[in-house]
């Protein structure tokens, strides 16, 4: 069963509950108080008539009951007289009758004295409801009964009215019960609805799907959260979908690494093992051996440095890194200007938290990196400013610079964006892999920009920590 359903049916019971109990009460109220008035009126009336009797026999001085059969014929048989019907008896049975009624009223033996009178009701044989009052008093020297019987049919038929319009009206009520809470009970769950598909689009892979539901209660508020949770798994799904990417790259790019340098020294060496060289070719084919070899070991120490720098518990400790960047500039300072490369460096006064191999590591990638790039008779600027929070160090190079769509993936393993200039520089794609870890140890981030001019500088944050003295 749907939930508006329930909501629905719980209603309809909660309002019938109400409605009849409320509404058969008041029918009841009313009625016993119209019959308790009855009650009353009949019994005043009843006590007026005895009192007429007892004054009527007094006054014409007969002791003998034709003068109170005469008075109470009077009495009974004028237009408009309360009472439809009476029974007037002595000791020697009946003796005076009248009303339809009159025969019904003797057959209880429940009969009232002078002292007090007796109040009950009956009904005849067609239905018809009375009230009756039964009492005694003295005329003369003998006892006399008097029963009088009013006719409250219209009591009841007042309440049998009553009771069919309030089963029409609760018909009535019910229907519009019924509409009106599915009604509400549909516009208040439609939101979850909207979540179930939410659910159904998520489990199809639609992490696209938001559900949009603007309301200030809690489905609302679930809705947010729902649409927070899609958001936060779309983004989990992109990010695992790259990773699988970079992991596809990776292995095709470790591979063909692998197989270049691999292919050339089993060649060489099955020249060497098979054929007869002179010296000098014997020579060449060893000095590639070697060459090659030294490439697979760039190639191994490189990958293993980057799997210690994710897998270190880094310590960081109080050193200068304007000091460090500025040691590995004038050791690298000799070779470049081999290359005719300009090497310029500004280096601000500080200390902060950091590690010295790693940031030097990283001061040396970052460097020969930028060599590669600004190439023969090209220009590097070196700077390093302290921060509030460790040390910024920045790299620039006036080199052809790196495309937009290429700076995304300057930090993934193997990537190069010129990948036949960086090949024959020696490079494999993993410097700034690695240089991307350090910062990353040190809490911060590593920034590619396009430098005003020409070139790229790379912007190395470390979060560290600032000594202060």
């Amino acid at each position: 069963m749907k939930f508006r359903i329930k909501i629905m049916v719980c209603m309809l019971c909660l309002v019938s509950l109400l409605f009849g109990v409320g509404s058969s009460a008041l029918i009841l109220i009313s009625f016993q108080n119209g019959l308790e008035q009855e009650r009353d009126t009949a019994e005043n009336s009843y006590r007026l008539l005895i009192y007429t009797l007892q004054m009527s026999g007094e006054t014409e001085m007969f002791p003998e009951s034709e003068n109170i059969q005469d008075t109470l014929r009077q009495i009974a048989g004028q237009r408009g007289s309360y009472w439809d019907s009476v029974v007037l008896s002595g000791g020697d049975g009946v003796v005076y009758s009248q009303g339809k009624a009159a025969e019904y009223m003797t057959r209880t033996e429940e009969r009232g004295n002078e002292e007090s009178c007796v109040v009950t009701s009956f009904r005849t044989d067609n239905g018809s409801a009375y009230i009756r009052v039964s009492g005694g008093f003295s005329s003369g020297d003998q006892t006399m009964y008097l029963e009088a019987g009013h006719d409250i049919s219209s009591l009841y038929e007042k309440r049998e009215y009553q009771q069919k319009i309030y089963r029409i009206i609760f018909v009535t009520a019910m229907i519009i019960c019924a509409v009106f809470s599915y009604g509400m009970a549909y516009l208040l769950t439609r939101p979850l609805s909207v979540l179930a598909k939410g659910a159904r689009e998520i489990s199809g892979g639609n992490f696209s799907f938001r559900t949009n539901i603007c309301s200030g209660d809690e489905i609302g508020s679930l809705s947010k959260d729902f649409d927070r949770m899609s958001e936060q798994i779309e983004n989990n799904v992109r990010e695992l979908e790259r990773a699988v990417e970079r992991q596809e790259r990776f292995v095709g790019s470790f591979t063909h690494e692998m197989k270049t340098p691999m292919t050339a020294v089993i060649g060489y060496a099955d020249l060497l093992r098979s054929q007869r060289l002179t010296e000098e070719e014997r020579r060449d084919a060893a000095d590639y051996i070697f060459s090659e070899g030294r490439r697979l070991e760039r190639l191994s120490m490189k990958l293993l440095d980057i799997y210690v720098a994710e897998k270190t518990d880094v310590r960081l400790s109080i050193h200068s890194p304007g000091r460090i960047a500025e040691n590995v500039a004038d050791h690298l300072r000799p070779v470049f200007e081999k290359k005719k490369i300009t090497l310029k460096g500004k280096y601000e006064k500080g200390k902060c938290l950091l590690e010295p191999d790693l940031f030097r590591s990283l001061t040396v990638n970052l460097i020969d990196n930028a060599s590669k790039a600004a190439g023969e008779g090209g220009h590097i600027w070196m700077a390093v400013r302290m921060t509030d929070e460790g040390c910024v160090l920045c790299v620039e190079d006036d080199g052809p610079g790196i495309p937009e769509e290429a700076r995304e993936h300057l930090t993934e393993a193997f990537y190069r964006v010129d990948k036949s200039r960086s090949r024959k520089q020696g490079g494999a794609g993993l410097g700034l892999t690695l240089c991307a870890e350090i910062v990353n140890l040190h809490g911060g981030n590593l920034v590619f920009k396009k430098r005003r001019g020409g070139g790229t500088r790379v912007i190395a944050e470390l979060r560290g920590g600032r000594y202060e003295k």
